[in-house]
């Protein structure tokens, strides 16, 4: 039952962080989706009648193997993919507890500091929600 339809795909995640158990300095944790080879912020589409909110914090726990406690909405990202537009919300989210287990979907993940971070992820729209997550810490 495909159907050639232009609806928006949406979509949820967010910018995971945490204190570095080592030095107590912020983390940014970061994806590899082997599919696609690229580095990015946690995120998934949403399951029929999902609430974005919920999505985003599922698509975490699925790919990092966190838990998270959410923070500030941070901006929603609208762009084509696959020919589709998709738009994507994110929040703020500190990792709680857990720990990775590679899959399918995430073969990696990175803890990293907010610059390199900053500099690793692939798509430069992704960019942006490490400044806001700033913001909304209150480090900028």
């Amino acid at each position: 039952m495909s159907s050639p339809d232009n609806s928006t795909v949406e979509a949820a995640g967010c910018v995971l962080w945490r204190r570095s158990p080592i030095d107590g300095e912020l983390e940014l944790c970061l994806v590899h989706r082997p599919k696609y080879d690229d580095w990015s912020h946690p995120k998934g589409k949403l399951k029929r009648g999902e609430d974005p909110l919920t999505g985003a914090l599922r698509e975490v726990t699925e790919e990092t193997g966190y838990l998270a406690v959410t923070g500030a909405q941070l901006p929603t990202l609208r762009y084509l993919a696959n020919g589709r537009p998709k738009r994507v919300r994110y929040w703020a989210a500190e990792a709680t507890e857990g720990g990775f287990t590679p899959n399918t979907e995430v073969d990696r993940i990175l803890w990293l500091p907010p610059t390199a971070a900053r500099n690793r992820l692939t798509q430069p729209r992704d960019r942006t929600l490490v400044t806001s997550l700033l913001a909304s810490l209150h480090l900028t």
